[in-house]
């Protein structure tokens, strides 16, 4: 990935303007913080024609006086003590709207995903996908059929790459029960246990700080170092200020819980706490905390999925808020994009399951293999795939004697469209788990 051009530094640009007379032309000639509606770091700004009458220089120092005063600090700092702060600039605003009304409540939801009946399956499969996406963003191998394959049938992982995919997996489903737990260094810890399990070349590095003798560099895909993180020595320091942050006990002014998240993930990804994991700790952090302030939809959004589609953007958005000044609004406006992508994302697979759900039920009405009772409840168990059938319950629905009932079902499970269960003296039937696909190849 190309380094992004870092912005000349704020005093040199005064100097460069010169007379107190042309400085209060320049400043008058800015408009906001906004260029043409967008957040432009120098690194794409020199790309515009700047504003008649001023030099690209002018501009951005322009900007910078319309940024300044709107900037609000937060507790993270860097290095050299320095802090971030961020700005809560218009584009901010309407994804934060959009992000209340679409994950928080039950506003536009797909039923399928609030219907208690079919919720599970999407929940399954969004967790797989998150496990699947956030372990190949850091070099996980495995293909997506082969992953799916081992965590859908609970096969032992066979390698590390499939050791990742399965941590993921594990720790997506516990971050479920953590959410109820205010962020402490021992649940920090825990997480990354559960993401570097018998992945890290030693067992002993897993849920603790690095050491000082332990480099940790943050590498881009030329092999350069893009981000050296803060000594050893702070991290403990550190992690009691982001604790801090979670909990909301700073700062003194209120932060949108998704904009807090954020904010949490690039924190533990600037302090590279870890030897190794930090990037799955990192984004597992997000979700607890997007979670625990109610985003119950985030149980089935992957945002890695869009992540693993443009990796450079999230490191360019990182490098923008390195270097500017250490200004988190770039990483802040990146990552709401990233969310607004992966809630239409699902909502897009929710209307895909949708239609082929619907184009399954025509070619089922039309079928001569299942008689019209066998159709209606392969109809019914497509959208209830945990209903449990009976002989007594099916003679019931449809008014036939038991021979016919249980004639009924168990050539439905002959054709491997039910599963049969017995408890005490009753046959149970349920749908099979993959039904779906079983329809498709009659």
């Amino acid at each position: 990935m190309r380094k992004p051009k870092v912005p000349p530094p704020f005093g040199e640009l005064v100097q460069r303007v010169g007379s107190r007379e042309r400085l209060i032309a320049v400043l008058n000639a800015a408009q906001g913080p906004l260029v043409s509606g967008k957040y432009l770091h120098w690194d794409k700004l020199i790309r515009y024609p700047p504003p008649e009458g001023l030099t690209h220089e002018e501009w951005w120092l322009a900007l910078v006086f319309s940024r300044r005063p709107l900037s609000k600090p937060v507790p993270l700092q860097d290095k050299e003590g320095r802090p971030f702060q961020h700005l809560n600039v218009d584009p901010i605003l309407k994804h934060l709207h959009d992000i209340d009304l679409g994950t928080g409540g039950s506003v536009q939801m797909p039923e399928q995903v609030t219907n208690p009946a079919t919720r599970d399956q999407y929940y399954v499969n969004s967790l797989i996908e998150e496990a699947i996406t956030s372990s190949q963003l850091e070099g996980a191998s495995t293909t997506r059929k082969v992953a799916k394959e081992m965590l859908r049938t609970g096969r032992q992982p066979r390698d590390k790459s499939e050791r990742m995919i399965f941590n993921n997996f594990l720790t997506m489903q516990r971050i479920g029960k953590l959410k109820g737990e205010p962020l402490t260094r021992e649940l920090v810890f825990e997480l990354h246990r559960l993401v570097t399990d018998r992945t890290l070349e030693s067992p002993s590095e897993a849920g603790r700080f690095r050491k000082t003798n332990e480099r940790v560099a943050v590498y881009d895909g030329d092999g350069e170092i893009s981000h050296i993180p803060p000594p050893a020595e702070q991290l403990d320091k550190r992690m009691a200020a982001m604790c801090d942050f979670a909990k909301e006990k700073t700062p003194d002014y209120f932060i949108h819980p998704a904009v807090r998240s954020i904010i949490l993930h690039f924190w533990l990804a600037y302090d590279h706490p870890f030897v190794d994991g930090n990037g799955r700790t990192a984004r597992a952090l997000f979700y607890w905390s997007m979670l625990r302030h109610g985003f119950w939809l985030f149980e089935f959004v992957s945002i890695s999925e869009i992540l693993l589609r443009a990796p450079s953007k999230y490191s360019r958005a990182f490098l923008y808020t390195e270097t500017d000044g250490n200004d988190l609004t770039y990483f802040i406006l990146h990552n709401l994009e990233v969310i607004r992508r992966a809630i239409g994302a699902l909502h897009e697979h929710v209307k895909r399951k949708t239609r082929q759900l619907q184009e399954i039920e025509r070619e089922l009405r039309n079928t001569e293999a299942l008689n019209h009772r066998q159709r209606a409840l392969i109809g019914h168990a497509l959208r209830h795939p945990h209903h449990r059938y009976t002989i007594a319950s099916h003679r019931m629905s449809h008014n036939v004697v038991y021979q016919t009932s249980r004639a009924d079902l168990l050539d439905l499970k002959e054709c491997g469209l039910l599963d049969e269960r017995k408890v005490g003296r009753t046959l149970h039937f349920t749908p099979a788990s993959d039904l779906e696909d079983r329809l498709r190849e009659k």
